[in-house]
């Protein structure tokens, strides 16, 4: 009988011995009962603990609470399962059981591929090339999601969750009132319950030993006592006695785009600053389970205050200012809260005059959301020049590519030297753009090699916990490449697709890659980027591609039909997602094409039966696919987005 012996008491050691023990019994369900004690004094079986109990090296962890190191020495009776911290040992498991053939695509039950067999024996020890390694929420997210999302994440390598506002009430609300999708009623959900709901991911990214990041854009708000959730509003919602505190914008001050998140403070304001870092010290006294706290601006460009005084600094000088101001709080109340700072619009520019005091207080996060995803850093490396600070018609020359990005955060890492990741979009509208997943699978590999280059140490990515569609390829792609950039794409694509779809995944490989070309990443990119304004859709060359997409797309059917079943769940859900896939490009391609041929109700009536047929099945994929995300971007083709009602006509 099987022994699962705990050396160290810790609450993510647990979770490993319990999840070690499930996954065991499901690969060999006639082993019988598995015991898991709490024993120091073990010998035998399989024990877990920190490597520091088994009195293993971890020298090359530069900080053992954030680098993880893995360590297995089994063979088919047991042996030893350690991490250089406690989140290690939970990761040292899974790799444990990845390394006797155990797969998880996606979230859920559905995701996982358990073979079934006897143990064999695994020695291994690894450090992840990369220190941090997670996704922070955005799209449309519901509750069960999150959950699995988060269950997720260690399975495949990853060690960190980052959940975005004080209460991220609009990535629910993008679900729950179902603005995409109008075969479903809107649901309301309070503050309250999205706050108790927040508090339970929490508490599994905890069990788990998970990195927290927390918070993110709104300090600049919420702390004079705005919420930072709201939209479509006028000035009257700022207490009158914190106007004041608003940056300037053409003389006057007040909200930016009516929308509190867009709006910046005046930081060169003693008190505007004071509120602000007092509210951010209060807030980590409060929440001490934030390892990593970030304090970011507002969520839009040219947003900083034009006050004469403000004026006299860039906006990342007094940034820097601010920073200080709140590790002073924080060390006066004796707290070790990580402070994430960002390089995101308005703060690409480096700061002339102030520097960090504390750089071992602080990290960077470097975040290139204006690049272009169609290219990653050339073989040359950074060569690009940065632009002066310099406002032209009211706005800042925002870099395009990866290659001009790392240009000014060069010039960041010449004045701060502290920790670095960088922050990233592959997930939010790119993937959108990207019909047969393997185009951006490739980028995503080439851009954490770039990275890890220009000495940044790992990447959180921004963007939907439903990013497994047409399967989950970039996803794992992501996961794995930070784990270990030594990995080829080709290896990773290899091992995921074989997982998913079994000895014929070439077959299914060559499928969604022609499907992805007939749509053209690049065409895509440009029409679900801008409102259709400028954007030229009556390519002849993309739309006669397009003209080939519906046989392409019953090339899928019948392929999934000769696929349909499998004894492995996990498989079988892969294949037949691919049936939701071939409706959404069979669908969107009649609408480009009429859109390409100026003909726009045409390109609406196509629009209306796409969201309608796939709205109707939302709910069988949901846990993969984010409708909200892709309609929203879809509707974005069009002149202007129709008002839907359901018709049975149409569906």
């Amino acid at each position: 009988m099987l022994r699962i012996n705990k050396i160290t008491s810790a609450s993510p050691v647990d979770f490993a011995a319990e999840e070690l023990k499930k996954y065991l019994r499901m690969m060999m369900p006639e082993c019988g009962d598995i015991r898991i004690a709490y024993d120091p004094s073990a010998t035998d079986g399989f024990r877990l603990g920190l490597m520091s109990d088994f009195g293993l090296d971890t020298s090359d962890a530069e900080d053992a609470e954030l680098d993880d190191i893995l360590y297995i020495d089994c063979d088919t009776e047991g042996g030893i399962i350690a991490g250089s911290n406690p989140r290690s040992v939970l990761l040292s498991v899974y790799e444990y059981l990845r390394q006797n053939g155990c797969r998880w695509l996606f979230p859920g039950v559905d995701g996982e591929l358990i073979p079934m067999q006897d143990i064999v024996p695994v020695k291994y020890r690894f450090k992840p090339s990369c220190r941090y390694r997670g996704q922070c929420n955005e799209g449309a997210e519901f509750q069960q999601c999150m959950l699995d999302v988060i269950d997720f994440t260690p399975k495949v390598g990853m060690n960190a969750f980052m959940i975005e506002f004080i209460i991220p009430r609009r990535y629910y609300d993008f679900y729950y009132l179902h603005d995409e999708n109008p075969t479903r009623a809107p649901e309301t959900i309070s503050d309250k319950q999205i706050l108790q709901w927040k508090r339970q991911c929490e508490t599994e990214i905890a069990k788990r030993g998970l990195q927290l990041h927390d918070i993110g854009h709104g300090f600049t708000v919420d702390a004079f006592g705005i919420d930072s959730n709201l939209k479509n509003q006028d000035d009257s919602i700022i207490p009158p006695e914190n106007l004041q505190y608003m940056a300037m914008k053409g003389g006057k001050r007040g909200l930016r785009h009516r929308r509190p998140i867009c709006t910046n403070f005046c930081m060169s304001n003693p008190k505007a600053r004071e509120i602000v870092a007092d509210y951010v010290a209060d807030y980590s006294e409060k929440h001490s389970n934030s390892e990593f706290l970030h304090v970011w601006l507002a969520d839009s460009e040219n947003a900083h205050c034009e006050c004469d005084q403000c004026r006299k600094m860039r906006p990342t000088d007094w940034y820097m200012l601010l920073l200080n101001e709140i590790d002073e709080k924080l060390t006066k109340k004796n707290l070790d809260t990580k402070i994430v700072f960002i390089v995101y619009i308005d703060s690409t520019w480096a700061p002339l005059y102030e520097r960090l005091k504390n750089e071992k207080r602080f990290a960077i996060l470097f975040a290139p959301i204006t690049r272009s995803y169609l290219t990653t850093l050339p073989e040359s490396g950074v060569t690009s020049k940065t632009k002066p600070f310099a406002e032209v018609d009211g706005k800042l020359p925002f870099p395009d590519s990866l290659e001009e990005y790392l240009a000014y955060f060069k010039e960041w890492r010449q004045i701060y030297k502290g920790g670095a990741f960088a922050y990233e979009y592959h997930f939010w509208i790119h993937q959108c753009a990207d019909l047969g997943g393997i185009t951006l699978s490739e980028r995503i590999s080439e851009d954490i090699k770039a990275y890890e280059d220009n000495r940044l140490n790992g990447v959180i990515e921004d963007g939907s916990q439903r990013s497994f569609f047409p399967t989950g390829l970039a996803f794992y792609t992501y996961a794995r490449t930070l784990f270990d950039t030594s990995l080829s794409f080709e290896e990773i694509a290899e091992d995921y697709l074989s997982a998913s779809f079994g000895e014929d995944w070439r077959l299914f490989y060559d499928y969604l890659k022609k499907m992805g070309d007939l749509f053209d990443f690049k065409y895509l990119e440009g029409a679900f980027a801008t409102s259709n304004k400028n954007f030229n859709y009556a390519v002849p060359e993309n739309i006669e591609k397009l003209r080939q997409v519906e046989a392409h797309a019953n090339v899928g059917r019948a392929l999934v039909a000769s696929h349909f079943n499998y004894d492995e769940r996990a498989r079988t859900a892969s294949v037949r997602l691919l049936l939701h896939h071939a409706d959404l490009c069979e669908g969107l391609a009649k609408m480009l094409i009429k859109k390409g041929e100026g003909d726009e109700e045409g390109a609406i009536e196509a629009y209306k039966k796409l969201i309608l047929k796939l709205g109707a099945k939302e709910s069988e994929v949901e846990g993969r696919f984010d409708h909200w995300i892709y309609f929203n971007r879809i509707g974005r083709c069009l002149a202007s987005a129709p008002k839907i009602t359901v018709d049975a006509n149409l569906q």
